[in-house]
C-alpha cells in the first residue's frame, strides 16, 4: 500500500466515524429534549465537559498503536 494511499483512506474513515458520532450525538440530544418538551440548553460548564471528554477520546486514539 503507498504511503499516501493509507493515509487518504485514514482521513475518510476517520471523518465518516466523526460525523456519525456528530450525527447520533444531536439526535440523542433531540430526543432528550423531546421527552422534556423544552428546547434543548448546554450550559457553559456542559460545554467544558464535553469539550474535556473530546480531548480524552482524542489522546486514547492518538496513543492507539503505540507502545
Amino acid at each position: 500500500m503507498s504511503e499516501k494511499n493509507w493515509k487518504t483512506k485514514t482521513m475518510l474513515i476517520g471523518t465518516l466515524i466523526g460525523a456519525a458520532a456528530g450525527a447520533l450525538s444531536a439526535f440523542m440530544l433531540i430526543k432528550r429534549a423531546e421527552s422534556d418538551e423544552a428546547k434543548p440548553k448546554i450550559s457553559p460548564a456542559e460545554g467544558v465537559q464535553v469539550g474535556l471528554g473530546m480531548l480524552g477520546l482524542m489522546r486514547l486514539i492518538a496513543g492507539i498503536g503505540s507502545d
